[in-house]
């Protein structure tokens, strides 16, 4: 209805049939239309702020969320770097251990060996090649001291040195963390040779290597048992430790 009115007030302005009144009127009419637009104007602007500031808000709180997650999850990559980085230092100190066995020379056995296993092991024709082997593994060439064991026990089953070949094959393959190789190895070590003195390092590194694969009921069985089966060793005592801590 306003608009008609204004139309004709328009229309009787412009044929000059208006009054002042009427003239009056029209200004008041058209006033009040412009401000109603302004208002609705106003109304939508506002609308659209509010609809823009609300999307703001929500991808601030969106961003703040991941902000939030992401720190979480460098806070558990710290931890688990810290953790790797001090199993590996154990790793390479226990590893730094072993290996003490070997300082001294080529053929250096154990003092704790059969008189007459030393003996048979230095007659032995296999000697050298197992020499060899014990070198690479000196000098932390792990990859080749893998071969060379491998292919010493594989050629020398029934050597003197085959036994320990395999600890120390189980030893290098744990040395690259190749957990579930160094595993096997190990534990057909100790099933076929339980009386010999790297037996209780063996199963040790049995229970650490599954420690550090996540197996945790499966690495305290094995301490427990190295525990049972050995339990005057160092290898023992270590165990009662690493169970301790876990």
């Amino acid at each position: 209805m306003k608009r008609i009115a204004i139309s004709s007030a328009l229309l009787l302005i412009l044929t000059g049939c208006a009054s002042s009144s009427d003239l009056e009127e029209t200004r008041r009419q058209l006033a009040q239309v412009n401000q109603q637009a302004s208002t609705r104007i106003a109304a939508v602007e506002t609308k659209l702020s509010n609809d823009k500031l609300l999307e703001m808000v929500n991808q601030v709180d969106t961003l703040k969320a991941e902000v939030a997650k992401l720190r979480g999850d460098v806070e558990v990559l710290n931890y688990n770097l810290q953790t790797t980085q001090k199993r590996q230092n154990d790793l390479y100190n226990d590893l730094d251990g072993r290996l003490a066995h070997l300082e001294g020379g080529p053929g250096k056995q154990d003092a704790s060996q059969p008189a007459a296993q030393q003996a048979a092991a230095g007659d032995s024709q296999a000697a050298p090649d197992y020499d060899k082997a014990l070198n690479l593994l000196r000098a932390r060439d792990f990859p080749h001291a893998i071969n060379a064991l491998a292919l010493f026990i594989q050629q020398n089953p029934q050597a003197p040195q085959a036994a320990e070949a395999s600890y120390w094959l189980g030893v290098a393959h744990t040395a690259m963390r190749q957990y579930d190789a160094a595993i096997d190895i190990h534990r057909r070590f100790v099933e076929q040779y339980p009386n010999n003195h790297f037996a209780p390092d063996a199963l040790r590194n049995i229970g650490n290597c599954q420690r550090d694969l996540g197996q945790m009921d499966q690495a305290k069985n094995t301490f427990r048992r190295l525990i049972k089966l050995y339990p005057k060793t160092d290898a023992a005592q270590k165990a009662k430790q690493a169970l301790a801590r876990m």
